[in-house]
Formats: structure tokens, C-alpha cells, sequence
């Protein structure tokens, strides 16, 4: 039977409404919170400014779009007083959270990441591809996309880096795991994580109960755990629930944690051991749905339970390949290769 969370451990959220386009609201002395919109069902990022005197950190970024950079115009002529953005930090490697740190750095910003996110960024915005490359094409055929779709996509222009993230100079300044780094008036120790991208940075502050989570440490949606060409045997599940587990001992029902998506909320500890909580189950549902060999794209039903549409295809297709990857590792299943070139993974035993 499950047992309900204390009322002081229970995930709660300060504030019932986002800032509107190009407004800000102040969630801690000295912290704005700002949102930048996005193109897809998951329509919005989250942003924040730190105020240092005499100009301000911003904690990622937004894309890289039209739109998107005239609201930052609006937004350091408003509620930044047009004091200047004098240093980016970027959570991770994401285009909706690092897409507009090289036009912040042509103005004069510092750049601050990890050199992982550093690297992949970097690599990504020069690596611009006209049709899918013949690896990715061979990772959708034994992921078990359908051929007509996997035809289709093999002859379109497919999702480029450099579509929606400014190019990035030469220059950056690395932060690592276990670094302090002075934002806002306080001191916050670096702590990172892994699964959604690698060495993904989340900020602890030292004075006050405040946590700037980014992507790895969402209230009400699970960030995207993929597997892609680039590393077809990652097991990013097993990276994701060792990061949670890592910050479990850190983590305060009063912490109130400022996240890359959503409304910031309280009760980290309960949303970590949910994040682990809605991993562990769906290998579960997904181990039992392979008393039957089935490719990876026939594997949506028990992670996802819904309906999976095209738009939100290649997502799932990548989720469900790293579940799969993850129950290999453990030995709870095989796979063998059809005479389609299709992995078919299968319960072991």
C-alpha cells in the first residue's frame, strides 16, 4: 500500500503562475525568474537572472530564434534596468538551454559550463548535416522504424544544432563537479549529474535553501533519458537513477528548487525518489511486455501509455532504445537481429 509523503515532505509549488512573455517575477532576493517560448508541446524554458551589482548572470539561455532574441531585448531593457548580461551559465549542452549563449558572449558575456557541454555544443554547431547520415540511418532501421517512415526521414533535412543555437567563439570558463561559483550575492556549490545530457550542472546555494536544477531536477515531467547513433550502447537510465540517488543526501524538503521547465516547487527528496520510483517501474512494465520478442519502436506501450504521435516519435524511440540498453546490461533480457535488420529484444529465460 502506498503511504502519502508528510505534508512537510509533499511536492509544493510557490507559485500558481509563470512570469508572462518578456516580464519577470522574483522568486529569492536578487533572483528573477524569466521564460523564453519554444516551438514544441513543451512550449516554454525556463530562465533566470542573478543580480551582481552591475550587470547580471543569467542561468541559460532560450534558443536561438528571432523571437527569442528580441524578448531578451525587451527583457534587459525592463526588468534587467539595462544593466548588461556580463556572464552566461548554461546548464547543459540542450539547445533550448545553450542556443543563445554565443550571441550573449558577442556582446561581451563570459561564457560558464561544463566541458562536456562545452564540447558537445561546440561540436554540434559546426556539424551541420543536409539529409541523415548513413549511421543514424542505420540506428532507426534496428530500432525498428517502420520503412515508410524511415524512407521519408532519409530524405528530409533532419534537426540541425546550428538551426536554433548562435554560433559559439572560441572561449569559455569550465566548472566542474564540487566547485563554488558566486552568483547573485551568495555562494553555490556545483553538483552534477548525468542521463538527460552528461555532466549536466545543477547549483546549490550555500546561504539559503535554493537549487537551480535545470533539466535535472523537474517537478511534474520526466526529463528525456536518449540513446542515439552517437553512443548506440549508453545506458543514460542507469546515469539518471545513480544521479538521483547521489543527490538524495543533499536534498531538503525546503529547498526550493528554480528547474529548467515547469513552476519551481519544494520537496526535493520526494521528487528524487520519484524520479527514480518512475524508472524502475517502467522497466518493470517494459521487461514483461518482452515475453515476446519486439523491436524497440514496438516497446512504447509500457513506457509511455499513451499514444505517440510523429511529432514526439523520434523521442520516444530514443527513451525507449536506452530502457532497453539499461535491462540488457542487467542480463533481464537478450536481443538477436531479425533478417529485417531489426534488434529484437526478448525477457531472458
Amino acid at each position: 500500500m502506498n503511504v502519502a509523503a508528510p505534508a512537510a515532505e509533499a511536492i509544493r509549488y510557490p507559485f500558481d503562475e509563470p512570469p508572462a512573455e518578456a516580464a519577470a517575477r522574483e522568486v529569492a532576493p536578487g533572483i528573477l525568474w524569466l521564460r523564453l517560448p519554444l516551438p514544441m508541446a513543451l512550449d516554454h524554458v525556463n530562465v533566470y537572472a542573478l543580480d551582481d551589482g552591475d550587470g547580471w548572470t543569467i542561468v541559460d539561455t532560450g534558443l536561438d530564434t528571432r523571437r527569442a532574441r528580441a524578448i531578451w531585448d525587451r527583457l534587459v531593457e525592463g526588468p534587467l534596468a539595462g544593466r548588461p548580461v556580463r556572464r552566461v551559465v548554461v546548464t547543459h549542452y540542450h539547445p533550448d538551454h545553450i542556443g543563445l549563449a554565443g550571441w550573449f558572449q558577442a556582446r561581451g558575456a563570459e561564457l560558464v559550463t561544463t566541458r562536456t557541454s562545452w564540447l558537445f555544443a561546440r561540436m554540434l554547431t559546426l556539424d551541420e548535416q543536409p539529409l541523415p547520415v548513413a549511421e543514424t540511418l542505420a540506428f532507426w532501421k534496428a530500432a525498428g522504424m517502420d520503412p515508410a517512415l524511415l524512407a521519408r526521414r532519409g530524405g528530409e533535412r533532419p534537426f540541425n544544432f546550428c538551426d536554433v543555437v548562435a554560433p559559439l567563439p572560441l572561449g569559455f570558463s569550465r566548472i566542474r563537479d564540487g566547485d563554488r561559483i558566486a552568483m547573485g550575492g551568495r555562494d553555490w556549490v556545483v553538483r552534477t549529474g548525468d542521463g538527460h545530457a552528461p555532466e549536466h550542472a545543477t547549483f546549490w546555494s550555500l546561504s539559503d535553501n535554493l537549487v537551480l536544477g535545470g533539466d535535472q531536477l523537474l517537478p511534474s515531467i520526466s526529463a528525456n533519458l536518449g540513446v542515439y547513433a552517437t553512443e548506440p550502447g549508453a545506458d543514460p537510465v542507469a546515469e539518471w537513477i545513480a544521479s538521483a540517488e547521489r543527490f538524495l543526501p543533499f536534498a531538503e524538503p525546503e529547498h526550493l528548487v528554480l528547474p529548467g521547465h515547469k513552476l519551481p516547487f519544494r520537496g526535493l527528496p520526494l521528487r528524487l525518489r520519484q524520479m527514480i520510483d518512475n524508472h524502475t517501474g517502467a522497466l518493470a512494465r517494459l521487461e514483461a511486455h518482452l515475453a515476446v520478442p519486439r523491436t524497440a519502436a514496438a516497446c512504447f506501450p509500457p513506457l509511455f501509455k499513451r499514444e505517440i504521435g510523429e511529432a514526439e516519435y523520434g523521442l520516444a524511440l530514443v527513451e525507449a532504445v536506452a530502457h532497453l540498453n539499461h535491462l540488457l546490461k542487467a542480463g533481464r533480457i537478450t536481443r538477436r537481429l531479425s533478417e529485417e535488420g531489426a534488434w529484437l529484444w526478448h525477457k531472458a529465460g
